[in-house]
């Protein structure tokens, strides 16, 4: 089983490993460093070893937004992101949660929609040719 806990400083070196090995790069390092700093980053641990992480804040108009939801390739279809997202709806500071993802990221919208989150809206021009959804959850 994974236990979840706040990312600390010394969680950074890992989190852009597992950020890289997602996206191909590691251009999020310090957008991941200040969300550690400002304790707005959880991480899923697998025998002691990050299996995945959540960031996020409360800028999208006053509510709670998950930035992120990153789970390392060898650690995915093992619960870590519904397990982010699940303890992160107890915690949120906000009642209304918000996030999103590409429209070509059938995966993860199938993880908000398992975890009853709602589609809510779309933003076109983001990423060209691939529009972000928005979803919703009520705490």
């Amino acid at each position: 089983m994974n236990s979840l806990t706040q990312a600390q400083l010394k969680d950074l070196d890992k989190i852009v490993e597992i950020d890289k090995s997602v996206i191909g790069h590691n251009g999020r390092k310090d957008m991941l460093k200040k969300s550690i700093e400002s304790e707005s980053c959880l991480i899923s641990m697998q025998e002691n070893e990050i299996a995945g992480f959540l960031t996020y804040n409360t800028n999208f108009f006053g509510y709670s937004f998950i930035e992120l939801v990153i789970v390392s390739p060898q650690e995915r279809r093992k619960g870590h992101a519904t397990a982010l997202l699940q303890h992160f709806v107890k915690i949120a500071s906000t009642e209304k949660i918000f996030s999103s993802t590409n429209q070509s990221n059938t995966r993860m919208q199938e993880v908000f929609e398992r975890n009853g989150f709602t589609r809510s809206g779309i933003i076109e021009n983001l990423d060209e040719g691939d529009p972000e959804l928005i979803y919703f959850k009520l705490k």
